[in-house]
C-alpha cells in the first residue's frame, strides 16, 4: 500500500481504499492472486488519554473476516493525514517509509503462503516482526483449539458436502468462492440453497474442472450448455446450474478476485441464461374431485392424501411450512404464519399468510395432529427441535417424498396421467382462484409472494375448453333476433 495516499480510513473512504488495494494486488487485469487484503488504518476508536494519539494498525481481511494488528506507531489525526503530503518532516517521513515497508512485507508474506490462515500469519509474521507491539498470546487460537462460542461447527455437513474435502488454495478458481458462499449458507441454515450451489459447482467441475474465473467466457458457457444438452439435460435444469455461477461472479467481485468490467460473461449482448418453458403444474377441478373422493388403500396413502389436501386448502402451503406450524399459529379460527422461504429476506417487513381453517383443514388437524395442544407444540408430530439443522432438512425432504410417492400410487390407480406432487397442490390452489375470478393481488398475498411476477409465473393458463367458451362469446350476437 502506498503510504503517500493514506488518509484516516472511515466510511466510504475505507471502501474506496480497499478497492484500490484489490486492484493493486492483481497479478493481471483479470484476477487477484492475493488470498487476503492488507491495509493500514488509524484506529480512531481508541485515543490514548496521555498523548491524544491513536494507534496505527495493520488491517487484514479474508473471507469476510477482518482482524487488526497494532503497530508500534501512535499518531494524532493531523499527523496521520500528513502522511499523504508530498513534503513532510523527517520524523513523519521515517514513519511513512517504515509503514510502507511493513505493508509490502505483509503482502509478500501472504502471497507466499500456500493457503491463508490468520493463525499462521499471526504466529509466523506478526509475532516475529519488530514493528508490532508484543502480546502475551496470539489473537487467533490454534485451529484445533478454536472452541469459541461463535465458531461454527461444520462437522455435521461434511458427509453431504464434498466441497469441504477439496483443495481451495489455487488462487482465482471458482471453488474458492463456491466454498466461501456454501459455508455462509450453512451458517444461515439455508441448507437447500447450499446443496443446489454444490450441485452447480460439481456440474462445472465435471465439465472442465475447477477452472479460474478468467477461463469462463461467453464461449465457455455456450459449450457448457451444449455439453449439458448432449446429456439430455433440460433448459430449465441448465439454468438452475448456471445461475449460482453468476452469483459466484458477483461474490468474486466483492472479494476482489476479479474485476467486473474485464471478464463478466453474463448480460445483454453476452451470455443469456436459458429458461425453460413454463410447464403446466396445476390440475383442474375434475382431478381434484377424483382425489378428494378416492378411498386410500392403506394408512400411508390416507395420510399422504390428507397432507396433500392440507397443502392445497391451506393456500398452497409447502411441506416445510406445514411441519413447522405450531398451535400458537392458530388464531381465532385462522392459521397465521410466516413462510420459511421468505422469512430471512423479508425480516424487516414480514408479511404473514392467513389461512381460514375450513372444515376439511380442521378434520385433518384432528386426525393427524398432536394431542398436546400447548402453544409451543407443533400441530403435526413430524418436526423435532432436538435434531440438527441438517437432519431437520432431511426430515422435511423425507416427509415431502412420502407424500409424493403415495400420491403417485393413488393417481396411477385413478388413471391420471400426471404426477400429483406437493408443488402441484400449490399451483392448483393459485390457478383455481384465478379461474374463479380472484385478483392476482389477492393470490399474491395468499401465496406469500413478495413479487407479483412470481405469482404470475405460478398461475396456469386457462384450459382450451375455457378459451373455446370465451371465443363463443365474441359471436353471441348471432343467436339474437334482429
Amino acid at each position: 500500500m502506498l503510504i503517500g495516499n493514506l488518509v484516516p480510513l472511515t466510511g466510504d473512504c475505507l471502501q474506496i481504499c480497499l478497492q484500490i488495494l484489490k486492484e493493486r494486488f492483481c497479478e493481471n487485469e483479470n484476477y487477484s492472486v492475493m488470498p487476503a487484503i492488507v491495509s493500514l488504518i488509524l484506529d480512531t476508536r481508541r485515543m490514548k488519554i496521555k498523548t491524544g494519539k491513536y494507534p496505527v494498525k495493520l488491517q487484514v481481511s479474508f473471507e469476510r473476516t477482518t482482524l487488526h494488528y497494532q503497530t508500534i506507531f501512535d499518531l494524532q489525526k493531523d499527523d496521520y493525514s500528513k502522511l499523504s503530503a508530498p513534503r513532510i518532516g523527517s520524523s513523519l517521513l521515517d514513519i511513512r517509509d517504515r509503514l510502507k515497508s511493513l505493508s509490502r512485507e505483509a503482502e509478500d508474506y501472504i502471497k507466499d503462503m500456500s493457503s491463508f490462515s490468520f493463525y499462521e500469519f499471526e504466529r509466523d509474521f506478526i509475532t516475529a516482526h519488530e514493528l508490532f507491539r508484543r502480546r502475551k498470546k496470539l489473537k487467533t487460537p490454534e485451529p484445533d483449539q478454536m472452541n469459541l462460542p461463535y465458531a461454527f461447527d461444520y462437522s455435521p455437513y461434511l458427509r453431504r458436502f464434498s466441497i469441504f474435502k477439496e483443495d481451495h488454495s489455487n488462487p482465482g478458481t471458482i471453488s474458492i468462492v463456491y466454498f466461501s458462499v456454501i459455508k455462509r449458507l450453512l451458517e444461515e441454515q439455508r441448507i437447500g440453497t447450499a446443496l443446489s450451489y454444490q450441485d452447480s459447482y460439481n456440474s462445472f467441475k465435471k465439465f472442465r474442472g475447477n477452472v479460474c474465473f478468467t477461463d469462463i467466457t461467453i464461449s465457455y458457457l455456450h459449450q457448457y450448455e451444449q455439453w449439458m444438452k448432449a446429456r439430455g439435460v433440460s433448459k430449465t435444469t441448465i439454468g438452475i446450474k448456471i445461475r449460482p455461477l453468476r452469483t459466484m461472479f458477483n461474490e468474486a467481485f466483492e472479494m476482489g478476485i476479479i474485476k467486473r468490467d474485464k471478464c463478466y460473461p453474463f448480460g445483454r449482448r453476452k451470455y443469456r441464461i436459458p429458461t425453460g418453458r413454463n410447464i403446466k403444474k396445476a390440475i383442474g377441478q375434475d382431478f381434484i374431485k377424483q382425489l378428494y373422493y378416492e378411498k386410500p388403500l392403506s394408512l400411508s396413502e390416507s395420510k399422504a392424501k390428507d397432507f396433500w389436501l392440507f397443502c392445497y386448502f391451506g393456500n398452497g402451503m409447502n411441506p416445510k411450512d406445514v411441519v413447522h406450524l405450531k398451535f400458537r399459529d392458530i388464531q381465532d379460527g385462522y392459521i397465521v404464519f410466516i413462510r420459511h422461504k421468505t422469512e430471512r429476506t423479508t425480516r424487516n417487513d414480514p408479511k404473514p399468510i392467513t389461512v381460514y381453517i375450513t372444515e376439511d383443514l380442521q378434520n385433518i388437524i384432528d386426525k393427524w395432529g398432536n394431542k398436546n395442544k400447548s402453544p409451543n407444540d407443533y400441530i403435526f408430530p413430524v418436526m423435532d427441535d432436538s435434531l440438527s439443522p441438517m437432519k431437520q432438512y432431511s426430515l422435511v425432504t423425507a416427509f415431502t417424498r412420502f407424500i409424493n410417492d403415495n400420491m403417485n400410487k393413488i393417481t396411477l390407480r385413478l388413471g391420471i396421467d400426471k404426477k400429483i406432487t406437493t408443488i402441484v397442490s400449490r399451483h392448483s390452489f393459485s390457478t383455481q382462484l384465478k379461474r374463479s375470478g380472484v385478483s392476482t393481488e389477492f393470490i399474491q398475498e395468499a401465496l406469500g409472494h413478495t413479487d407479483k411476477k412470481t405469482t404470475e409465473h405460478y398461475l396456469d393458463s386457462f384450459e382450451n375448453s375455457v378459451k373455446k367458451e370465451y371465443a363463443s362469446m365474441l359471436t353471441s350476437f348471432k343467436n339474437s333476433v334482429v
